[in-house]
């Protein structure tokens, strides 16, 4: 299991992991391969524009999803709290035709074909995207996982959840209501 991996040295001969190999390369050459300066973007700032590797359908930026707002789930194939609370995403997506934003999620699995493995066998439909160079885990402050944020219509960072939820759940729609408001015409997220 890869938390285990993580809190354990490493075996002898064991290679070390994407991440490892790509932490040591920013400190090699931080511009070429990581933006060494890359910090996290806070609740209250706007969300930096970035590129988004499909996963399930094509690649993206950040800034395709301007003028709506977004729900960002960040997971991994590995992570149980991630695998439970996929299903109330694609719920939370799905439940209202009307609803003003999107849902997204954003793999940190090293490799791609453990998370097309994962998304594959869950029938996702939402849009998932792969975290190239450890870049949206920065980004977005994913120190640990499952991390779910909220971004505003402006591309604002309204709240960052972490840990597992249920999506569709009053809990989590309240959250969702507080951080996106009234729809244009009035309309709010319904319960």
């Amino acid at each position: 299991m890869r938390i285990r991996a993580i809190a354990e040295p490493p075996r002898e001969g064991a290679l070390p992991s994407r991440r490892r190999l790509l932490s040591a390369a920013a400190l090699l050459f931080p511009a070429s391969i990581v933006r060494a300066d890359a910090r996290e973007a806070a609740i209250g700032e706007l969300l930096p524009d970035a590129p988004l590797a499909g996963l399930n359908g094509p690649s993206r930026r950040l800034s395709d999803y301007r003028g709506r707002a977004l729900v960002i789930n960040v997971w991994a194939s590995w992570c149980g709290p991630c695998r439970m609370e996929m299903a109330s995403l694609e719920r939370l997506a799905w439940r209202d035709p009307d609803a003003d934003f999107d849902v997204i999620g954003i793999s940190t699995d090293d490799e791609a074909a453990d998370a097309k493995a994962y998304l594959a066998g869950s029938h996702a439909t939402i849009s998932h995207f792969i975290d190239r160079n450890l870049q949206l885990e920065r980004l977005l402050g994913a120190s640990r996982i499952p991390l779910t944020v909220l971004v505003d219509r402006s591309g604002r960072i309204r709240d960052k959840v972490y840990g597992a939820l249920e999506w569709d759940g009053p809990e989590a729609l309240r959250r969702i209501r507080r951080a996106f408001g009234a729809r244009p015409g009035g309309a709010t997220l319904r319960s």
